[in-house]
């Protein structure tokens, strides 16, 4: 039996997910033999766990909010190229607009995909040019006066394309967006500490919310 498109996508970025933990494993394990020096196993699997409870939440997280939009082949890039919130999300949000897609069509698959790779490769390119010019930058980089916009990039990415969707559906965005500012508002120590957990309790009001209105035929 031939097998479907997206039994191809699935197979496909199984293997380049493989490829790319090999390669990022491989280079410390090239680096220790080489060089003869083991690792501290007592340290390394100390950092393991630790980093493993700081950030496998988060990323099962990413997984479930982010899929549904990227779709299938545009997921497996992503996740193994990176920076989803601070790129590739707003790139594909900004594809989608643009090329006017539905989330689960085949278009979107391809817009989202072609987002991710065009993302991905422009940020090599930038990363290669900050490389090579990094005396030159670093002036620049460290500017006190500048600094403070640096830290204010990722918010206002998003604050810029969510507000194309939050305007068409403002019904459906009120209460999750009061909700979240609530809580920004009452407990700002728990949401720096807790981000992950508010994107999920965020996530399952939204949709509570959303499905309630869909439900009164409201929406």
């Amino acid at each position: 039996m031939k097998p479907s498109y997206q039994d191809l996508l699935h197979r496909n970025g199984r293997i380049f997910t493989i490829i790319g933990l090999v390669i990022l494993l491989g280079i410390p394990i090239m680096i220790s033999i080489i060089s003869g020096v083991p690792p501290q196993y007592s340290a390394m699997f100390g950092a393991i766990i630790t980093l493993s409870i700081l950030y496998l939440p988060g990323g099962i997280v990413e997984l479930t909010t982010y899929s549904p939009v990227l779709g299938t082949s545009a997921t497996y890039l992503a996740f193994i190229t990176g920076n989803l919130a601070n790129l590739k999300i707003p790139c594909v949000l900004n594809a989608r607009q643009l090329a006017k897609t539905e989330i689960g069509t085949e278009e979107n698959e391809v817009v989202s995909t072609l987002a991710v790779a065009f993302s991905s490769i422009t940020t090599i390119v930038i990363m290669a040019l900050g490389v090579l010019l990094l005396a030159q930058l670093q002036p620049v980089l460290t500017n006190p006066v500048l600094r403070p916009a640096f830290d204010w990039v990722v918010p206002a990415l998003f604050g810029a394309l969510g507000y194309q969707y939050f305007i068409k559906n403002p019904k459906i965005i009120i209460v999750p967006l009061v909700f979240i500012l609530l809580i920004s508002a009452l407990m700002p120590s728990f949401v720096q500490g807790n981000l992950s957990i508010l994107i999920i309790v965020s996530a399952v009001v939204s949709v509570a919310w959303a499905k309630l209105l869909h439900t009164k035929k409201m929406i």
